[in-house]
């Protein structure tokens, strides 16, 4: 049955992605592109896009979205209960350890050593986007001809405007938006 299916993926979402949202894209990639099929790269860049914008974590907006879309509305409730349910027992059994065990150097080492692996799942989350919007479905390669010069000179800028202004990011992503509108010509 698709609700169970929805309910176990977006658990193990809940239960692996320690480290926020964007931490957990490469698991939320695998799940809905890789193992299930139920987006296509593209349409997971979308999905990242619109859960980005969207009010509240990516997690829950990016199971929302899928369920919807694979099952409806009771799709979308299954697969953010799902996506809920670990975290919520996590925390209530993390905070009764912390807060009795929160003075021991063990508990502090331990909460050291978790930091590097969030960067280092970010980063490879940001990596994944980076080369859709590079090279689109392609994979990076060498070929100039293959990279989207486009997309690379709105990043140089989006990047450059964030470093040296520091606009909200808002209005960095209605800026690009609208660029691509035009530049793209998807009315």
């Amino acid at each position: 049955m698709i609700y169970i299916k929805l309910f176990i993926s977006f658990l193990q979402i809940g239960l692996f992605s320690i480290g926020g949202g964007y931490a957990a894209l490469p698991l939320i990639k695998e799940q809905i592109v890789d193992i299930n099929g139920w987006l296509t790269l593209q349409e997971f860049t979308d999905l990242v896009t619109i859960a980005e914008m969207t009010p509240g974590p990516i997690a829950i907006n990016s199971a929302s979205f899928v369920g919807n879309q694979i099952a409806g509305i009771l799709g979308s409730i299954v697969s953010t209960i799902g996506c809920v349910t670990p975290s919520f027992i996590i925390v209530l059994i993390l905070a009764w350890f912390y807060f009795r065990y929160k003075k021991l150097n063990i508990v502090q080492g331990i909460l050291q050593g978790i930091r590097p692996t969030v960067v280092a799942l970010i980063g490879s989350a940001g990596m994944s986007i980076l080369s859709l919007a590079f090279w689109n479905t392609k994979g990076i390669t060498l070929n100039l001809e293959d990279i989207n010069v486009v997309a690379v000179i709105l990043f140089a800028a989006a990047l450059f405007v964030l470093r040296k202004w520091k606009p909200s990011p808002i209005f960095i992503m209605l800026g690009t938006g609208l660029i691509g509108i035009i530049v793209y010509h998807q009315w």
